[in-house]
């Protein structure tokens, strides 16, 4: 009897224990929320007008919400809180323990100095100008980045080549220091919090094992290495015949790009001509609409076209987790602004699929960062598709053929070519984090000898590693493009072997099939964050996260 009476008790004390944790959890949440929202909408907002307009004043919007959001999450009596509960482990429901891991992950993401903290969102915010404002001088005029890869792509002419790309890396020397400022406080801020430096935090608190990333890596760089020194080698023949220089002195000025980060013109097929004067927004939407998908609220709400100004880049934002979701572009009517177009609209859609209110506000977003990326490249690469450019620009059969296996080539060749691409800037970001002291405008030519196999310019000693906007800005996020291309193929041969049937994995193309709508909606965005990502893409797909499908896409 006695043992019963001390067995109840324990129980009931668990069990109090459990319900009050669970009460003091709800309650910071909402207490959480309330005090975020509006900060985070008029944060989206500031954003979204800076780079529109290039309006410092919106900028310096962005920073103030940005510091007042970083006072919230830095608070540690909350943070101690959330980690009492989170240790004692008695949070049973799946939905609160989610929500429990994502705010312990965002307050201890900011348990630090608040002035280091707005010393870096300030700095950040500064560097966000002189990006957006930078535009090129080539023989005497500013130009903007679609410009100068206009020119590399088509120009023939040796000297003019070597000029633009100079122009461009002008930006590196106007940013470099200021980079390398913010680089020292993010780790200042990651070793305050116990962490190595700020790459090993980023990752770790994204969910991701940096030590698992580096082998995937590895393993991409193996699978990957022996076919692209294939097709690096079909280039240089042909580019040395193009330009009239010996193989052996083809510089990165004669890849066709600024980085070499896009698949070069190396198969006859003009891809560009079939997208010339089309309207992209048009294309765009009846795509989506033709699997279920709808994007005209998007489209309405998005800015699409160049202005003075204006973020050169592309981007899709999510303004306040209640539908209104937005797209930055550039348009010209070309295949890689097409690609560009449907990959945003990708990121629109998960968006709008997982701001449902039956998700707490704190599990509004994708399951992880490249899970998102992945639904945006399944759609990027159709512009690329011969049976989706048949179906969409109604080609004929015969013009299908005749681009069918140099459409699949030069997806083929995008792929590895941004393959290798990614293994540079991982694996510059995780050496520059580690020692952000050492010679990084050798390190990057290192890495891009090694990696890109493109030669160094002779005795160039330049920070072109800040050129790339990314690792200034976005910090310790690119590897998750490649590890979306991983996901997208995962998703790709799904669709492929179960929805569509079809079997036509090179062909494949989804149009007109409602079912991959909705297969999507249900199975990967309306989830948002409820589960671990990679228990959400086994739920989806039936396997966890593999290289093997890439592999099977992409090299033969």
């Amino acid at each position: 009897m006695k043992k019963a009476i001390i067995s109840s008790l324990l129980f009931f004390l668990t069990f109090s224990c459990i319900n009050k944790d669970e009460m003091v959890l709800k309650e910071i949440i909402s207490q959480t929320e309330t005090s975020i929202y509006p900060l985070y909408v008029e944060s989206s907002n500031a954003y979204w007008n800076g780079t529109i307009s290039g309006d410092p004043k919106e900028f310096a919007k962005y920073s103030e919400a940005n510091i007042a959001l970083t006072k919230i999450y830095s608070d540690s009596l909350t943070f101690n809180k959330l980690k009492t509960i989170r240790e004692r482990g008695s949070i049973k429901d799946s939905i609160l323990m989610r929500q429990l891991d994502v705010l312990y992950n965002l307050f201890l993401a900011n348990q630090a100095d608040t002035l280091l903290l707005e010393e870096i969102i300030n700095k950040s915010t500064i560097l966000e100008t002189k990006y957006a404002e930078f535009r090129a001088q080539y023989q005497g005029k500013k130009i903007s980045d679609n410009e100068v890869e206009l020119l590399l792509q088509t120009s023939t002419n040796n000297r003019d080549l070597e000029d633009v790309w100079n122009a461009h890396k002008e930006i590196g020397q106007y940013v470099a220091q200021d980079v390398l400022d913010v680089i020292r406080l993010r780790n200042k801020l990651a070793r305050s919090l116990g962490y190595d430096n700020y790459h090993t935090m980023s990752l770790e608190l994204s969910g991701q094992n940096p030590q698992d990333i580096s082998a995937l890596f590895d393993e991409l760089d193996s699978l990957t290495k022996g076919e692209f020194k294939k097709l690096k080698d079909e280039m240089d023949v042909k580019f040395s015949k193009r330009y009239g220089v010996d193989i052996e002195k083809l510089m990165p000025w004669h890849y066709q790009g600024r980085y070499f980060q896009e698949s070069p013109k190396l198969y006859p097929v003009d891809l560009d001509k079939y997208y010339k004067g089309r309207n992209l927004e048009q294309l765009t939407t009846d795509f989506y609409s033709s699997i279920g998908l709808d994007v005209t609220t998007i489209m309405a709400n998005s800015d699409l076209y160049e202005k003075v100004g204006k973020n050169q880049h592309a981007y899709c934002i999510d303004i306040d987790t209640k539908g209104d979701v937005r797209v930055l572009a550039n348009i010209s009517d070309n295949e890689a602004w097409m690609g560009t177009m449907l990959h945003e609209f990708g990121h629109g859609v998960y968006s709008l699929g997982h701001d449902i209110p039956s998700n707490p506000f704190f599990l509004k977003n994708a399951a992880h960062a490249f899970t998102t990326e992945a639904v945006a490249m399944i759609f990027g690469r159709l512009s690329r598709n011969p049976e989706w450019m048949k179906q969409s620009l109604k080609l004929s059969d015969e013009e299908k053929k005749e681009i069918e296996d140099d459409c699949y080539n030069s997806l083929k060749l995008q792929q590895l070519v941004f393959s290798r691409w990614v293994q540079v800037v991982y694996r510059f970001e995780k050496d520059m984090y580690s020692n952000p002291e050492q010679d990084l405008n050798s390190l990057w030519w290192d890495l891009v000898e090694k990696y890109q196999m493109l030669n160094k310019p002779e005795g160039r000693n330049m920070p072109d590693w800040a050129t790339k906007v990314h690792l200034a800005l976005y910090p310790c996020y690119y590897h998750n493009y490649q590890l979306g291309e991983l996901l997208a193929s995962q998703m790709h041969y799904y669709i492929t072997d179960n929805i569509t049937n079809s079997g036509d994995y090179r062909n494949e193309c989804y149009i007109g099939n409602l079912e991959v709508g909705k297969w999507m909606s249900e199975n990967v965005f309306q989830s948002g964050m409820k589960y671990e990502w990679n228990d959400m893409i086994k739920k989806a797909t039936g396997e966890k996260l593999t290289a093997k499908y890439f592999a099977m896409q992409f090299v033969d």
